[in-house]
């Protein structure tokens, strides 16, 4: 069962690492998934005599106010001989001997940290300790809880340290320990209040009472630690610290360990209790309980590990590769990322995607809607009809049949339908243009990089422009053409009759009567309705033709062209990621890493049992 604290203390050097040790997170992460063992405890409660009993070194730093302002995890490895030494995660290569210097490296690691101020930090400081003399044991030792601040401390500092301490207490797999001096009242305790408000049930807390030795005289602990005064689930274990004047004396540890042994054998009051108490019994105690927690813990662990690899995998698919180094790699990474634009765009004119339907519905709703407003039959009223006939005729009226009067009729007619022409352009090229959004929206490749996102949008815009003048210039000739040559065949198949006008040697003069110009509107009505049904079908061919069938076809030609003879540093420029993104990146990377790590670690350990 030793692994699986050995693993935990891999874990949780590596959730530090990256940056996660709980704080500021809405979601759970690995860190709040991993049990621990928590040190809480009112200043001046003996919290950090209580650890160094169990380390059995001095190495706490000391002084009045609040001393600890950062979390220091504390992971003891035990070595079955070999000289005792501490490292720093900080300094992964150095090894101390001395831990007056170990003392002297926490303080200033907390003010690199939080400056020479005396505010407090939630980035945790990670110590190991190697020694024959410990158990294998992992510690967090948060700052003292205290009631007013001290000078050079901002007010917020009680709550500062209250809610530091609860981020790590309220977590389920978080095992408490509750240091109270035995010499105050237990209902005063600050430890056993936060303790008491997120474990109501002391499911999670152990006890720790310490300053045994300095109980007023006629007073004891025993209901206390027999559990009859306040109940836990686990029992109470009373400590006998070094006094200050022993702390001054620098009295060895092994010496302060026998002294407590004997203290408690030899007091009548706890005689009977002395199996279970003092120092070394706590520090066997928690090991054994924090190894029973890390092996219930394990199944939901690795169900986290696993759920947040699917995440992490997800999420790192969505913000791409890395950006290459070369400007081939660069290159083709651009090209790449065009490629897929294309592929979305084109899905969408070919309706694998929406959007394309539009363009069906201007040539089969909106351009021939367009063509029936322009009210041919007024245009050709009674009234229009005479001035245009009799303009026609000049200073003499026709001989045999109105021709030029015709043309101006018909011309005067379909020049009007320019205007749905040109129209009918105009939509589909801003259909185009809106498939063009919707498709940069929908690469996500083109997310990843702000300024070739712009410059695709543009040259693609460039594109549909250069496309619509040709489609407009293509589909107005069209217009112009059947302005420009009538079909015969159409007159000449036309009836002769007298009744209805037609008669040729009927007197010139007649021919200006109602009845003839009615014929003539009538007809010229007929042959404008016959080229509108014809241009219905025509325009809509020459505007694919000409921009949605190029729009499919050569969209990115001109910036393919354009782009080959940029340098490295235009492609650089063109694949300015932000770098939000790329810190986003790497540390998903990382963290990715860390919970393969730690599934392969779970794994191991797991097998083994």
């Amino acid at each position: 069962m030793e692994s699986l604290i050995s693993l935990v203390n891999k874990l949780q050097r590596a959730c530090t690492a990256l940056g996660d040790h709980g704080e500021d997170s809405a979601l759970p992460t690995l860190w709040d998934s991993l049990p621990s063992i928590a040190v809480v405890g009112g200043q001046s409660s003996g919290k950090s005599s209580v650890l160094e009993s169990v380390v059995g070194k001095d190495f706490l730093p000391r002084g009045s106010g609040i001393v600890t302002r950062r979390p220091l995890v504390l992971q003891l490895h035990r070595l079955d001989e070999g000289r005792e030494y501490a490292e720093f995660m900080h300094l992964p290569r150095k090894r101390f001997t001395d831990f007056a210097a170990v003392r002297k490296e926490i303080q200033d690691e907390t003010d690199r940290e939080t400056g020479r101020s005396k505010a407090i930090s939630p980035v945790p400081i990670h110590l190991s300790v190697y020694s024959p003399h410990v158990v294998n044991l992992t510690l967090i030792d948060l700052p003292g809880l205290t009631k007013v601040a001290v000078e050079g401390q901002p007010e917020s500092i009680v709550h500062d340290i209250e809610n530091m301490v609860r981020a790590y207490i309220e977590k389920p797999n978080c095992v408490i320990l509750a240091v109270s001096p035995a010499n105050q009242d237990l209902a005063t305790s600050d430890a056993i209040k936060i303790s008491r408000e997120v474990d109501p049930k002391g499911e999670r807390t152990i006890g720790v009472l310490t300053k045994i030795d300095l109980m007023d005289k006629g007073t004891d602990a025993v209901d206390i630690l027999e559990g009859k005064a306040y109940k836990l689930q686990f029992p109470w274990i009373g400590v006998v610290n070094r006094s200050q004047a022993d702390i001054n004396k620098n009295v060895d540890m092994v010496a302060a360990r026998r002294k407590e042994r004997e203290y408690f054998a030899n007091s009548p009051e706890y005689k009977h209790l002395a199996h279970r108490m003092g120092s070394e019994h706590l520090a066997k105690v928690l090991s054994k309980h924090l190894e029973q927690v890390i092996k219930s813990r394990i199944p939901g662990i690795q169900s986290l590990i696993s759920k947040t690899l699917n995440e992490l995998e997800t999420e790192l698919n969505r913000l791409g590769k890395p950006i290459a180094s070369d400007a081939g790699g660069k290159l083709y990474t651009i090209m790449e990322i065009c490629r897929i634009f294309d592929g979305i765009y084109k899905e969408h004119l070919d309706g694998i995607r929406p959007g394309g339907e539009k363009i069906y519905n201007v040539f089969d709703n909106n351009f021939p809607a367009a063509l029936k407003r322009l009210q041919f039959d007024k245009h050709l009223s009674m009234e229009n009809v005479r001035k245009l006939i009799t303009e026609a005729d000049g200073y003499q009226p026709h001989l045999i049949a109105p021709e030029q009067g015709y043309r101006r009729l018909i011309e005067s007619c379909l020049v009007n339908i320019r205007g749905p022409a040109e129209a009918a352009v105009d939509a589909v090229h801003g259909i185009l243009k809106e498939l063009v959004h919707k498709a940069i929206n929908e690469t996500a490749e083109l997310k990843q990089f702000p300024t070739l996102r712009v410059e695709v949008s543009n040259a693609a815009f460039d594109s549909l422009e250069r496309m619509r003048e040709e489609s407009k210039k293509a589909t107005l000739k069209l217009v112009d053409m059947e302005c420009s040559y009538l079909t015969v065949d159409f007159f000449r198949k036309l009836p002769q009759d007298v009744e209805k006008g037609g008669n040729p040697s009927h007197s010139i003069f007649d021919r200006y009567n109602d009845s003839y110009l009615r014929r003539i509107g009538t007809t010229v009505l007929a042959y404008v309705n016959m080229v509108c049904a014809t241009l219905r079908n025509s325009i809509p061919k020459s505007i694919v033709y000409g921009q949605v069938r190029e729009a499919k076809r050569s969209l990115l030609d001109h910036f393919f062209t354009e782009l080959g003879a940029r340098e490295m540093k235009q492609l650089s420029k063109l694949l300015d990621e932000d770098p939000a993104v790329m810190e986003r990146r790497a540390n998903l990377a990382k963290r990715l890493e860390l919970y393969r790590s730690a599934q392969a670690e779970i794994d191991a350990v797991a097998w083994a049992k």
